[in-house]
């Protein structure tokens, strides 16, 4: 007997539908639905306590050790001893625990890249895949204190949308989104799944329509031109969002002139300094050149600095996805592996070992490499010593092992690891993304008045930073959500959905 396909999804569909109209409305009377509450550690109240905590308040302060952290009706009210009766409160003794801001995720897409039939050798047939993964990401973030994110370039912009509004209110489990549009790319483009923008008035229009159908940001990318994204970034200031981009085709001094808001992937990707570099074409060498040139320190550096700091373009710093420029660097973490589906776990393990044997075959280029990587640590130091606003965010596309959530907090450590100290890395990674959102006045920090987006971990990041992956509980909106439950629910799954 022949099944229709269309048929089975049809069936739960329909029976899902009483259900997902009955959450929706459950929410508007203040409450959150049952998927959301199986994952609710410390439900909402009107008076909680922290007490015994230590905070790192995500300004880049010295950390306050034996304090308490007071939240009302899920806003911050207070930190320091408290000494008041609060009757009925919920009082969570945290000794030996740090609670700092909720990490605000500057480059954390809900997908991951899939290269069809990819074998140990490193073949492949195209084309090249993106399955969009919102289940998994949005648990895996909001499991390792993820609070708020950017898309940073959407697949499934619907998708993205879709769920935004489910997790504000209230029917599944995740961060708060600034879900960015469609990625604006110009003729040609390796992803199948992207639109390839044909001039700059279809950039604009692009613009318009999904600033119209709900998106808060946009991002252009690799094959762009000049006048396609001043089109693009002319037309998104108009409607009043910001514009970031994974540039090739388009300089960073170039970009900077043009009016962009913001840079991705730190240094990596500018090719200015490319050998035989053409106005709006993208080099096959990608700004490895560029990196390797553009010593920190240097003039060319220097200025290029001057310039961004000048345009006040932020940089995203997204150091976990380039790990793998330093063999050393190849970070393989047991949780990553055990989260991974089986085939995306083998993909990964294919595309590592293949890094590995390139490393051993060519010492040389393997010490280039890493010396590009390290460079480009330095040159954001250089940035933000300069008063550059950098941000952070993984990247989590499935290269280098990347995935939602582990990769925010890979990032912190890289940070530490590229000179800055842990409590200004986790700034990077909280008050500066909710300043470039143009929310700093109620997250990225501890501060009265602020809301409650917490993370509670055990140990103490201020002095070893990897104890920022021992998340226990994560407060968003002052509801505490289990980590390890949110965890546990997309272990094997990241790749399936």
């Amino acid at each position: 007997m022949r099944i229709h396909f269309s048929a089975l999804l049809l069936v739960p569909f329909v029976l899902c539908l009483p259900t997902l109209r009955a959450q929706t409305a459950v929410k508007s009377e203040g409450k959150l639905s049952p998927e959301v509450m199986r994952y609710v550690k410390v439900p909402a109240a009107e008076w909680i306590v922290l007490k015994n905590v230590r905070v790192i308040d995500g300004t880049g302060a010295a950390a306050i050790d034996k304090t308490d952290v007071l939240i009302h009706n899920g806003k911050i009210d207070s930190i320091g001893v408290v000494e008041k009766s609060l009757p009925g409160a919920t009082v969570l003794d945290l000794s030996g625990r740090t609670v700092f801001p909720g990490l605000v995720g500057m480059h954390d897409h809900l997908y991951n890249i899939a290269r069809p039939n990819l074998n140990a050798a490193g073949s492949w047939e195209p084309p090249l895949m993106v399955p969009e993964l919102a289940f998994s990401s949005t648990h895996l973030y909001l499991g390792a204190g993820v609070t708020t994110l950017r898309t940073t370039g959407s697949v499934e912009p619907y998708t993205d949308l879709n769920m935004r509004d489910a997790v504000d209110e209230g029917v599944i489990p995740g961060p708060h989104m600034d879900v960015t549009g469609p990625y604006f790319e110009g003729s040609k483009s390796v992803f199948i799944q992207m639109h390839k923008l044909k001039n700059a008035d279809d950039a604009r229009e692009t613009v318009d329509f999904w600033a119209k159908q709900g998106v808060t940001s946009f991002k252009a990318y690799m094959y762009i031109t000049r006048s396609e994204l001043k089109a693009a970034i002319d037309e998104a200031h108009a409607h009043g969002l910001k514009i970031t981009g994974h540039l090739c085709a388009v300089t960073y001094p170039e970009a900077a002139e043009l009016g962009i808001d913001n840079l991705e992937h730190g240094f990596f990707v500018n090719t200015q300094l490319d050998p035989g570099k053409q106005p709006d074409v993208c080099p096959n060498t990608v700004g490895d050149p560029t990196l390797a040139k553009m010593t920190a320190g240097g003039p060319e550096a220097k200025a290029l600095i001057d310039l961004l700091v000048s345009h006040h373009v932020a940089v995203t710093s997204t150091l976990p996805v380039f790990e793998s420029f330093d063999a050393a660097h190849l970070h393989l973490q047991p949780r990553v592996l055990e989260t991974m589906a089986e085939p995306t776990r083998e993909a990964y393990l294919y595309t590592r070992n293949l890094e590995l044997m390139r490393a051993a075959a060519n010492p040389q280029r393997a010490g280039e490499n890493a010396a590009m990587f390290r460079n480009g640590m330095a040159l954001e130091r250089e940035f933000v010593a300069a008063g550059g606003l950098l941000m952070a965010g993984p990247d989590p596309t499935g290269d280098g092992g990347v995935l939602p959530g582990f990769g925010d907090q890979r990032e912190v450590e890289l940070l530490v690891e590229a000179g800055f100290t842990p409590v200004e890395a986790i700034k990077i990674a909280t008050l500066n993304g909710a300043t470039y959102e143009g929310k700093s006045a109620t997250i990225g920090s501890i501060a009265p008045g602020k809301d409650a987006d917490l993370v509670v971990v055990e140990g103490d990041p201020s002095k070893n930073i990897d104890d920022i992956e021992k998340t226990e509980i994560v407060f968003k909106d002052g509801v505490g959500y289990d980590s390890q439950k949110l965890l546990d629910s997309a272990k094997g799954r990241y790749g399936q959905y």
